[in-house]
Order: structure tokens, then C-alpha cells, then sequence
């Protein structure tokens, strides 16, 4: 396994300091394959009438917000995976809002949604446990910041935690 300890500050732009301090110490893959399960657990036990539910006008449905969980991590592993290989790429940005209105997510299933879901998990678990070892500290640019490769799964851990805190209390409190 290659060199995923908890990244340093210069390591990724400052906006991910509070998505990475959200995940615990420790191997990040394991983190990854094991997280998910646990918010799986907690998305299937959601009523089908509250999959379409926003806690405001203007806010994403759930089956919407885990479009964009699936949206981010697959972007997150495809940066991490470009830097992995080609030091010094310089990749564009993502807005989540223009990728969430041309997302089908709305139309989908959340069981739909969660198993593409775990498929893009797995998926960058394995990526990311089969890297060689040396690829975490290399560098690259995404939307005008520098990042190392290790960054990303921490960041992809911690997006996910963040949504999930933000499930609970915005969608499934008030159930």
C-alpha cells in the first residue's frame, strides 16, 4: 500500500481542511470500504415518500444529494488518479450546482443511486489500494489549487461524513 497518511495542510486547498479533520486516524482505504457501509446501512432504512423530500425550496432532494456524493467522489478519484499519474497536471473545477441540474438523480431511485454508489466505492477502494508506493506525494493542480494524491481519499472520506452528518439532521430528523 502506498504512502495515504492523514494529509498536511499544503496538501489540498484550504476549503477540504473540514471535510479531512472530520475523518479519524488511520488507514484511510479501510476507512473508505468501511464507511460506506455504515451510511448504506443508514440510506436504505430511508421511507421511499422521503427520497424526494428538500428541507427548503431551493435545497436538493436526497436522491440529490447523493447524486452529488457519487458526482464528487468520482471526481475526487479521477484527480487523484491523473496526479497519480502525470506529476504536475492542471485539471478544471467542478461547480456542484451546475453538475447537480444536469444530473438525472432526481429521477432515479435512492436504491438505484446507492448501488451505483457502491460501485464507484469499491471501485476507488481498489484504486486506491493497488497504487505503488510513492504516488501520495505527488502533486498536481484542480480548480486553480495545489493538491498531492494522498489528499483525495481523505477528502472523498470526509465529503461523505459531512453528507451524512447533514442527512441525518436536514432530512431525517423531522422523520
Amino acid at each position: 500500500m502506498t504512502d495515504f497518511g492523514r494529509p498536511g495542510p499544503g496538501e489540498h486547498a484550504d476549503y477540504y481542511a473540514r471535510y479531512i479533520a472530520l475523518v479519524p486516524d488511520g488507514n484511510i482505504v479501510a476507512m473508505l470500504l468501511n464507511q460506506l457501509g455504515d451510511t448504506v446501512e443508514m440510506l436504505r432504512a430511508i421511507p421511499e415518500e422521503r427520497e424526494t423530500y428538500r428541507y427548503a425550496e431551493d435545497k436538493w432532494s436526497l436522491r440529490e444529494v447523493i447524486g452529488h456524493v457519487i458526482d464528487t467522489e468520482r471526481m475526487f478519484a479521477f484527480r487523484a488518479l491523473a496526479m497519480a499519474r502525470e506529476d504536475d497536471v492542471d485539471l478544471p473545477g467542478m461547480d456542484q450546482d451546475v453538475w447537480g441540474a444536469r444530473s438525472n438523480a432526481a429521477e432515479r431511485t435512492l436504491s438505484d443511486l446507492i448501488e451505483e454508489w457502491i460501485a464507484v466505492r469499491r471501485s476507488n477502494v481498489h484504486l486506491f489500494s493497488t497504487m505503488p508506493d510513492g504516488v501520495g506525494g505527488r502533486k498536481g493542480r484542480a480548480s486553480g489549487f495545489d493538491f498531492t494524491v494522498r489528499s483525495f481519499p481523505w477528502m472523498i472520506a470526509g465529503h461523505e461524513l459531512w453528507h451524512r452528518d447533514l442527512i441525518r439532521s436536514d432530512y431525517l430528523e423531522q422523520v
